[in-house]
Parts: C-alpha cells; structure tokens; sequence
C-alpha cells in the first residue's frame, strides 16, 4: 500500500497518531465520570452539552462509575491515545469516585493511593499495585502532549451546594490535587477549575434554582442541570478563569455568562 493512502486509512480509523498531521480543526476528546458522561433516567452530565458552546466537535469517552485509576486500568485513556492527533484537545475531570481506601479487602477498584506523588499502595483485595490520583492523571496527560495535544485538567464538578437549603462549598481534596497535577504534567497541559466556577454559578442561582438541578441525589444533576455545568465550564475558558487554555480559541461567541 502506498504511504498516502495508508495515512488516509490510519487517519480514517482512528489509529494514526503522527504529531506532524493535523486536521483540519482539532476534535476534543472528554474522559471522566457520570458528571460528565451521558446517562439517563432524568439524569445527565455536562459533556453531551459542551459542544453547543464550541465551534470544533466533541467526543465524549466519559464512563460513569470511574475513577482516575479505574479509567486507566481499563485501557480507556489507552483508548483515546490511540485516536488522538497532533493539535486536538483533551479534558480529563475525576474526583467524585477516586475518595476511599485501595487497602481494605472489599476494594473497589477505584480508590486511589493517599499522597500526591510517586506513593504505591497495594490493593486488599487482590494485591495489585495502586498508585495516586496526580500520577494517573499526569501520566495520561504526559502521554498526549507528547504527541502533541493540548490537554486540560478539569477540577471535578461540586456536589449541590445548596443542600439543605444552607450555601456550601467545601471542595474535596481532588480538586487541589487536579491543579497540581495539572502544574506537574508540564507544556501542553493546563487546568480548569470547573469546580469554583461551578460553584459560583450556583451562589447566584440561589437554593431553589440549585436543588431543581438535582432530582435524585446531590451530585446528578438533571439535563438543564447538565447544560449549566457545561456552560460554568465555557464560561470560566473563554474568561481565562485559570489562565489561558487552548480551547478559548473555539468557544463561540457570545460566551455563556451563568455567574
């Protein structure tokens, strides 16, 4: 076969990953949980909603359920390297299922070490090695700028802040972590506090319009829900909320403006 046409063909089905080929315009490519995935039952994450708000298309591989270690041990970060090329972007946010211990013998496959380093812990249940949140999500990252992607690192989405009618907004210790990781992956890598910008937008919903968000629990939200998460998250790239991300480029104007 000639190399043009297997490019094309490579191109094609996903798998050539050339850092000197380009598209036309960048894909962006989502990894994360069930606030970001599509679901059902009246429930729905933010990523179905985020390219409504961008001029580039969007490929959601977010899988409810996982974890940054989870996601990687299944091969799903795997998954989206072997269809990324040079120039697109990818946004990784975990956090809601990464908390517990990897230690105890009822160990659910999600729990990542303690620490924000090189630490090792070993699984209870089947004696695996566990490593933490920072290194899943730095080695994903290291591995697609390598090949030239752009990848933001998105601090997980906030439970309902207006829980019980009283305002909170206490972050867990992943959205710190998902910053320093984001600092410690290096060029190519930027991050996103999704969190805080969240947050905000809730402060100014108030606690009637925060709680109709969220009909079945404090950290689905309902499809409108979804929708409004999605644009905190535009709105705080196009403000440069964190600094500047790549994706500012693509966001269609006028930009969302929900706090």
């Amino acid at each position: 076969m000639r190399p043009e046409i297997f490019l094309a063909a490579a191109l094609a089905a996903g798998t050539y990953c050339n850092p000197a080929v380009r598209r036309a315009s960048p894909t962006v490519y989502l990894a994360g949980d069930s606030t970001m995935a599509k679901t059902s039952n009246g429930l729905d994450g933010w990523g179905p909603y985020l390219s409504q708000y961008l001029t580039i298309p969007v490929i959601n591989k977010a899988i409810s359920g996982r974890s940054a270690r989870s996601y990687t041990n299944e091969g799903r970060f795997a998954e989206i390297e072997k269809l990324i090329v040079a120039g697109d972007i990818v946004v990784i946010e975990f956090g809601h299922n990464d908390g517990g211990s990897p230690n105890s013998a009822s160990d659910n496959g999600r729990s990542d070490c303690p620490g924000t380093g090189p630490e090792t812990c070993k699984s209870g249940k089947d004696g695996s090695t566990v490593y933490t949140f920072n290194y899943y999500l730095e080695k994903a990252s290291k591995s697609f700028a390598a090949k030239g992607v752009d990848v933001i690192i998105s601090s997980q989405t906030p439970n309902n802040a207006w829980e019980g009618g009283k305002f909170s907004s206490a972050p867990s210790r992943f959205v710190a972590t998902a910053a320093s990781a984001a600092k410690n992956s290096g060029k190519g890598v930027s991050f996103v506090d999704h969190f805080q910008a969240t947050v905000n937008m809730y402060a100014k919903l108030g606690n009637a319009k925060t709680n109709a968000l969220y009909p079945k629990d404090h950290t689905h939200t309902s499809p409108e829900g979804g929708d409004l998460v999605a644009q905190a998250f535009v709105q705080a790239v196009a403000g440069d909320y964190n600094g500047t991300t790549p994706l500012k480029q693509f966001v269609k104007s006028p930009a969302p403006k929900v706090f």
